[in-house]
């Protein structure tokens, strides 16, 4: 986004215009989505969360500073959801197993349907393979081209941790990669 065009939509918002909600919705939906979705493996729960991040703006749009960046402040909400999903899960898992509830089964996940070749399939079990904080990290920075300081910020975190964390995915996806790329079939010894 470009900083003049996000000033007047945080300015919209501070008055409560509807177009400037409706302008931030229409540039960051998609990418809201796609982090949620890629965090969580369910599109209907990214569905839920991206309502409830557009729901939060529409509250608290005119309680934002005149120099709120709205990136960083919309991820710092979806992440802040995705922290309050698991603990619920964790919650629910756990009144189930003492419930004697049988386990949910692991559906393949929104990414893993539309991979259409192999390297993707790759990145992208390679990411739902990783631990969150470090797959959370690449999104933010890679993916969302947030900088590793306001990865920090959205995170809640220092800079170096998010620097350590970004480098360690993305040896976590080049070794995916290279295990991908290497050859399947073993020679006779005969």
């Amino acid at each position: 986004m470009d900083a003049d065009s996000e000033a007047a939509w945080v300015a919209g918002l501070r008055r409560g215009e509807p177009a400037a909600f409706d302008a931030v919705f229409a540039a960051y939906r998609a990418r809201i989505y796609g982090y949620l979705a890629r965090m969580t493996g369910r599109r209907d729960l990214a569905d839920d969360l991206v309502q409830e991040v557009f729901l939060r703006l529409a509250r608290r749009g005119g309680l934002l500073t005149a120099d709120t960046r709205l990136g960083p402040w919309l991820f710092t909400v979806a992440h802040n959801l995705i922290v309050s999903h698991a603990r619920a899960a964790r919650v629910a898992q756990s009144l189930a197993v003492e419930l004697g509830a049988a386990p949910t089964r692991h559906d393949p996940g929104p990414f893993e349907a539309l991979a259409g070749n192999r390297a993707q399939l790759a990145v992208e079990a390679a990411l739902a393979a990783m631990p969150p904080a470090h797959r959370e990290v690449l999104l933010l920075c890679a993916s969302e081209r947030l900088s590793p300081a306001e990865a920090a910020t959205v995170l809640g975190v220092r800079p170096d941790l998010v620097r350590q964390r970004l480098s360690r995915a993305r040896a976590q996806i080049e070794s995916a990669l290279a295990l991908d790329a290497a050859p399947t079939h073993r020679r006779s010894t005969r």
